[in-house]
């Protein structure tokens, strides 16, 4: 009997978060697409932290909603408690974080991907790449199964080669104790594709009705909730909220932990992959940071559908009886009854130097890959990667140019060129301090950014589009407004001004003058301002963060002109750097391993100094001058 053998525009290999996005970018932009996932089940699970954004997480999130993504209005429709986390800071760090409910973000992403037209999905384990002349063109799976496509986006997060891991225990499985894919990274070996392994972990879970809440701290949520995505109607999202609950670990804690970091397979070499530094583990934090005499514990809910809670903060890979003991010195927490085991689990994951910023490897013509198996972590790096792999996909099979976002214009930028560019020995993360245009990539600003890139791809409607524009000369038209309205020194502005203690006017200023006073905002000065009219509230935040912060946004844009004209300064990606006699040997090595694709992104390469861009670009201007 002849295989299967089927044929599909675009193949992606994974449902996680950042399979799905690939996979719906692809089929939205009218490409025959089918998805692969060891689970129909898992599709977009959550298997570690029940929540979607955090600090620089959710500037991602917005992003990916601006350009057409869907994790945005997912967690619009499933969360269970929702905060704007760093209010107290200045608008730059602002950042979105909901609580989730597992099951329903699940079920949501589901019905989304088998309702999109051109979407195919498919519970296969995909174990061979077909690559003919350095292009692919199409997958196996375990089955013998044979899928021809002309591109591929991997997507399989950490499930390749996987093992979960606590004390002696070791399971060569997945997340939550899901099938691995164990024959795909021998192919991707078989075709040149260099492979490391890294190691994330996740708490235990444990049941609701052996905590005591009376002893934790109550954590509740925003009174005005703030959705994710822009196109999500804030009234819609007014909802009663979940409670969230913080405790914290104690000396006892850590003497138990310390007593038993022997038989940790984290310090005792069981474990081989490379953990984040960013998310460490409970005895991690305990044997780093020894002087201090706590560390935070989360209690977050599950879902609605379940008692499960999540013990935030005390991820482990510790034996099962080390787990229990640990877990009951934190006040709250005596008696507590674990439902799963923390865990550590290992996986393979690619060294992203091998990608073109498209997400394209630079060896295989049509292969793309995002998510975990970047090497980075986190359910929303994942969901970036994942667009932008699949809308480039797409935009391959479709003969037309790729989009790659820059560090002036996204998170997204930042996270894709830290990858591709930098040397990463651990799992990546994203954080705010990454982006050097931070005041400019603000989360609230995400649409007026980057809609019309997603309008010109064609994965934002044109509905969408023109309000964005309408949203842009709102602002517009109301910070000229403002920069032009005199007031005087009245009575009634004096009496304004001293309630909310600002110093009284002496003569005439403007009302913009009057916002950019830090005690003072829009909403304070709307009695003296006697011609305003009414606006949405993201408009408002727009004018007041434009007008307040102007000198410090003019200053970051004149950073970007000069970022720009290094980024503008291409290089060929066939281009020899073992012809420029006076680099030094790393950085020939690097160039020609990297390929960079401008004198902005060889800068930034590890190992490629200041001196070695000036070696660079005098022999460019000597080789033009010859040309000439």
């Amino acid at each position: 009997m002849p295989n299967l053998e089927e044929t599909y525009d675009i193949a992606i290999v994974g449902a996680g978060h950042a399979g799905c996005e690939a996979a719906l970018a692809s089929a939205r932009l009218g490409l025959n697409t089918i998805i692969f996932t060891i689970s129909i089940d898992s599709i977009a699970l959550m298997p570690c932290n029940p929540n979607i954004g955090g600090s620089s997480k959710g500037h991602l999130v917005r992003e990916v909603d601006a350009l057409g993504g869907e994790m945005g209005k997912n967690i619009d429709k499933t969360f269970l408690q929702s905060k704007m986390l760093n209010e107290s800071k200045g608008p730059a760090v602002h950042s979105l974080r909901a609580q989730a409910d597992k099951q329903e973000y699940t079920k949501e992403m589901r019905k989304i991907l088998e309702n999109t037209d051109n979407l195919t999905i498919k519970q296969a384990e995909v174990t061979e790449l077909i690559v003919e002349d350095g292009k692919i063109t199409g997958v196996k799976t375990y089955s013998n199964a044979i899928y021809h496509c002309q591109a591929v986006v991997l997507a399989t997060g950490t499930y390749l080669k996987a093992r979960c891991i606590y004390g002696d225990v070791s399971n060569e499985t997945g997340p939550n104790g899901l099938q691995a894919a164990n024959y795909l990274t021998d192919s991707l070996k078989n075709h040149g594709i260099e492979i490391q392994r890294f190691k994330t972990g996740t708490p235990a879970r444990v049941d609701k009705r052996s905590i005591d809440f009376s002893k934790m701290e109550e954590q509740i949520g925003d009174q005005k909730i703030v959705p994710f995505s822009f196109s999500t109607d804030p009234e819609s999202v007014q909802k009663d909220q979940v409670s969230c609950w913080l405790t914290y670990t104690n000396q006892e804690t850590h003497r138990i932990i310390r007593e038993n970091l022997d038989r940790s397979p984290l310090f005792s070499g069981v474990i081989e992959g490379t953990g984040p530094r960013y998310c460490p583990s409970i005895e991690d934090k305990v044997v780093k940071f020894a002087d201090k005499d706590r560390h935070h514990v989360f209690i977050e809910p599950e879902g609605l559908y379940t008692n499960e809670m999540y013990l935030g903060g005390m991820s482990s890979s510790l034996p099962e009886d080390v787990q229990v003991a640990m877990y009951r010195t934190v006040p709250g927490l005596e008696h507590v009854k674990i439902v799963r085991n923390a865990y550590a689990i290992e996986y393979d994951c690619i060294c992203p130097g091998q990608l073109k910023p498209t997400l394209e490897f630079k060896a295989i013509e049509g292969l793309f890959s995002s998510g975990q198996f970047n090497g980075s972590s986190g359910y929303e790096e994942a969901a970036a990667q994942g667009l932008v792999a699949g809308i480039n996909a797409a935009l391959k099979v479709l003969g037309k140019e790729p989009i790659i976002l820059d560090r002036s214009q996204a998170y997204i930028g930042v996270l894709i060129d830290d990858l591709v560019t930098k040397e990463n020995h651990e799992p990546y993360r994203m954080m705010t301090s990454r982006a050097e245009y931070r005041l400019l990539l603000r989360q609230d600003n995400a649409d007026l950014r980057l809609s019309e890139i997603g309008y010109q791809v064609g994965l934002v409607p044109e509905e969408t589009y023109k309000k964005v524009k309408e949203k842009e000369k709102q602002i517009e038209e109301e910070i000229k407004r403002l920069n032009k309205t005199v007031v005087g020194a009245s009575e009634s502005i004096s009496n304004l001004l001293k309630q909310y203690g600002s110093t009284p006017l002496k003569t005439g200023t403007t009302l913009a003058e009057l916002i950019r006073r830090p005690e003072l905002d829009y909403k304070k000065i709307k009695e003296i301002d006697k011609d305003r009219k009414p606006l949405p509230e993201d408009i408002i935040t727009q004018v007041d963060i434009n007008i307040k912060y102007e000198g410090y946004i003019k200053r970051q844009l004149k950073q970007v002109e000069q970022f720009k004209k290094l980024e503008n300064k291409k290089l060929s990606v066939d281009f020899d750097y073992n012809m420029v006699e006076n680099l030094r040997k790393e950085a020939r090595q690097k160039l020609n391993f990297y390929k960079p694709l401008s004198i902005g992104q060889a800068s930034r390469i590890s190992g490629v100094s200041p001196a070695d861009i000036s070696v660079l670009l005098i022999y460019l201007e000597q080789l033009r001058y010859r040309k000439e």
